[in-house]
């Protein structure tokens, strides 16, 4: 490393980028305005030789730090560093450059430096200050292009330029290219894919391999196995957040020095190992990837990724990135200064919207991430992006910041364009009467004459839905309602991360359909994959279906987050109802299942469950206190499996290998071995049927018909009919719940004034003999049948998509 050239300060670039922000924040119509394009200039930006540095830096002048003792850190490494290794301890050349402020911001330029690229690992930089006593304490940059040891360690310059001219879908968006920015439509379906728990690797690259070999698959015309039917028929995939999120509480951090002085820095380093949902961010670095989800920890496996969805043959893929600017973690104040922040919320803290300029980075923020190539977004949480009116002493929602998240351009491949928006906002929530007086509509009324086309997640979407505790059809059927007359504008459908986990949380005790399956793990997969649900979705419904991975690979989710220390067992504690859903003796006698927990102990899924028993009554009991609640099940007799004696220490370590353990066995490839065929293959059909019918999206007309089946006589079977505007019908029958129907002819249950010849029994669901063409038969819980008449329907006898 030595041979390269000589890190050298522009003393004349930092201070004429000072002026030109001086000049922004005295001519801009307001500070936000001044924000907006003060924000651009942020973080470090390569530009040919050079590199400039921006900071918002208010805590430097609360805290009255003078110029001469603020500097640029530039850390390089005496030898190269192999970023994927597990630890290693690093010594580094530190540089300090000065820098020129303005008002709040600081900035600093230099050349000789080096920008990390897909081959090559850049220089590590921060911004620091002198305290005091001599000491250097550093500022981290919160726009960084590049974290491979996570958001609280310094950030390595890494060369955008470079990773955008390299990708390999610029014709995708060349094509799109006009005067103005161009719209992307929505999407037809979205696949909403968990990535750590998504492959065996875990990481974006192997993702991005799965898709490669479908695509190569289905360019071929080759026969799909089960688990690629899972990812096929989707025109959209929908990541759940890649942002860097929180870090282990009580350590080891990612990144410590272990010696330093004015010219040099020793580190230990570890590659950033945590495991989490991704919901559980801090904000700073929210423009680049969390390293975890790198195989390579360079952030082009997201480009990549991109590239392979846009590039699939015969019908590209959009890729929808899901991103949380509703709150950040309290870990966040460690990382962030204070002005970020507007106080405590029930997820960690409130972001401080009303300050132009954090309102500025948080959207700057935003623009750098999608710009990865991103053509939809999904904005957590949007009920939660709030502030402070003190004249009404209430807080009001920031509809005025979701519109501006709305309206960000975006510029890939040199085509400006803006993406698809969806926002999850279930206003009122979490107002006690939220479930019945939401109408999932506060955004798609607020921005629908700008945007015909943005979204909400629907009524039967948003988290609170449990599918298979009994007369849940029925009683959603004022839901299904508003579905049916307004839903084209909602994303549709049961199953995806926040449903799945609260499925996993429901008592076994209430009124279950155990028509779904012989065990509670059956009971829960077949609700969350349920074929007579999917076709009343995807065949009946309005709006755009989403399904999530692990629900249709019928594989294993929760609250995954391995990160606590204070509260680590209060969460296992509401957690450890799951097992009864999702682990059988069987799953958990696997060899190389739940290591951990099997390591300290609890050598079968008896022994934990026991523990289990008593860890949330005592949580709850002594009102979360560790000590009496170690000492408590040390008196259990006979005594309980695990670490002997149980203290606090172990108490954390068992909350640790549960929520590891938990971590690997949800991943899907542990469940692609039992998939049926039969149910995978009519999946993928009825996301095809949809695909090549995307006038299914709009809301019912009034020669449309939808009703369930009268008397109700124990069961709930909806019927349906679709008149498409080019001419044709599509008509359904679903059985949702109970009770098998006497033998009928479902063309019968049409409408009287519609006619029963021409019909084409389209797609049978699983259940349903491959024999059967149309005719009586016994409808049972869970079966669908899709018929159709003057539609096109040669497509599902083709190639896989």
């Amino acid at each position: 490393m030595k041979d390269m050239p000589e890190i050298a300060s522009d003393c004349d670039a930092a201070q004429h980028r000072a002026q030109w922000c001086q000049d922004v924040l005295n001519t801009a119509p307001d500070r936000f305005a001044a924000g907006r394009d003060i924000a651009r200039r942020l973080g470090a930006l390569v530009e040919g030789d050079r590199v400039e540095f921006g900071f918002w830096t208010p805590e430097l002048q609360d805290w009255r730090i003078a110029d001469g003792d603020v500097f640029l850190e530039i850390l390089r490494p005496d030898e190269a560093i192999d970023l994927t290794a597990s630890q290693s301890d690093v010594s580094f050349d530190r540089v300090l450059l000065p820098v020129s402020r303005c008002e709040a911001f600081t900035f600093a330029a230099a050349t000789g430096l080096h920008a990390g690229d897909r081959d090559r690992v850049g220089d590590f930089y921060a911004l620091v200050y002198r305290g005091q006593e001599g000491d250097y304490h550093r500022i981290l940059d919160p726009l960084a292009a590049s974290l491979p040891y996570g958001a609280f360690a310094p950030a390595e310059i890494y060369d955008l330029p470079a990773m955008q001219a390299r990708r390999q879908d610029k014709g995708y968006f060349e094509q799109v290219r006009k005067d103005g920015p161009h719209k992307f439509a929505p999407p037809t379906s979205i696949l909403q894919v968990h990535v750590p728990t998504a492959t065996p690797g875990g990481t974006l690259a192997s993702l991005t391999r799965q898709f490669e070999r479908l695509a190569a698959r289905v360019g071929a015309g080759l026969t799909l196995e089960p688990d690629e039917e899972l990812l096929a028929g989707y025109d959209a995939v929908q990541l759940l957040p890649v942002e860097p999120t929180t870090v282990y509480e009580a350590g080891p951090a990612f990144w410590t020095d272990t010696d330093s002085d004015e010219t040099r820095v020793t580190a230990h380093l570890m590659r950033p190992d945590t495991t989490n949902w991704g919901y559980d961010i801090v904000i700073s670095g929210m423009a680049t990837v969390n390293p975890v989800l790198l195989e390579t920890a360079r952030p082009d496996e997201l480009v990549d990724l991109a590239a392979v969805l846009h590039n699939f043959p015969h019908w590209p893929k959009m890729l929808v990135l899901d991103v949380v600017f509703g709150h950040s973690d309290n870990q966040g104040l460690g990382v962030l200064n204070s002005h970020f922040f507007a106080g405590p919320n029930m997820y960690g803290q409130n972001l401080a919207y009303h300050n132009p300029f954090v309102r500025a980075i948080l959207l700057e923020m935003q623009r750098r991430k999608v710009d990865f190539g991103a053509d939809g977004v999904r904005v957590d949480g949007a009920q939660d992006f709030k502030w402070w009116d003190a004249s009404t002493q209430e807080m009001r929602h920031d509809d005025a910041y979701l519109q501006e998240m709305s309206d960000l351009v975006q510029n890939v491949a040199g085509v400006d364009y803006r993406p698809w928006f969806v926002f999850e906002d279930g206003r009122p929530w979490p107002q006690e009467d939220w479930e019945l007086s939401s109408d999932y509509r506060a955004v798609i009324e607020n921005q629908k004459e700008t945007d015909p086309d943005v979204f909400q997640w629907g009524p039967l979407t948003f988290a609170h839905n449990t599918p298979f505790i009994y007369t849940f059809w029925l009683s959603k059927y004022w839901r299904l309602q508003e579905i049916l007359k307004r839903g084209s504008n909602w994303i549709s459908g049961t199953a995806n991360h926040d449903t799945l986990r609260r499925g996993t949380q429901v008592n076994p005790k209430l009124n279950i359909n155990t028509r779904l399956g012989d065990t509670k793990m059956e009971i829960l997969d077949k609700a969350y994959d349920n074929p007579a649900v999917s076709i009343l979705t995807y065949a009946a419904l309005p709006g755009v279906p989403m399904d999530f991975l692990n629900a249709t690979a019928r594989a294993s989710w929760g609250f995954i987050r391995n990160q606590d220390d204070k509260y680590g067992v209060k969460v296992v504690s509401e957690e450890a109802i799951s097992l009864k859903w999702q682990v059988d003796e069987y799953s958990y006698s696997v060899p190389g299942a739940f290591r951990w927990l099997k390591e300290l102990g609890f050598e079968t899924r008896e022994d934990l469950a026991r523990f289990l028993e008593f860890l949330p009554a005592l949580v709850d009991v002594t009102d979360y206190d560790l000590n009496t609640i170690a000492t408590l099940l040390n008196a259990v007799e006979p005594p309980l499996a695990g670490p002997r004696p149980i203290t606090v220490g172990g108490l954390k370590q068992i909350a640790r290998a549960w929520m590891d353990d938990m971590h690997e066995y949800c991943n899907v490839s542990h469940s692609t071995s039992k998939l049926d065929p039969v149910q995978t293959n009519a999946m993928r059909r009825l996301r095809m049927f949809r695909l090549n019918n995307p006038w299914l999206r709009q809301n019912l007309g009034p020669d449309d018909h939808f009703r369930y089946l009268e008397p109700i006589d124990g069961r709930t079977v909806f019927v349906a009919l679709r008149n498409a505007p080019q001419g044709g019908e599509v008509f359904t029958v679903c059985h949702m719940e109970g009770g098998e129907t006497d033998d009928i002819d479902p063309l019968d249950l049409l409408p009287d004034s519609v006619s029963r010849n021409d019909w084409h029994l389209t797609i049978r669901g699983p259940g349903i003999g491959a024999d059967y063409i149309g005719g009586p038969l016994v409808l049972r819980d869970s079966m669908g049948l899709v018929f159709t008449r003057g539609l096109d329907i040669t497509h599902l006898a083709g190639e896989p998509h």
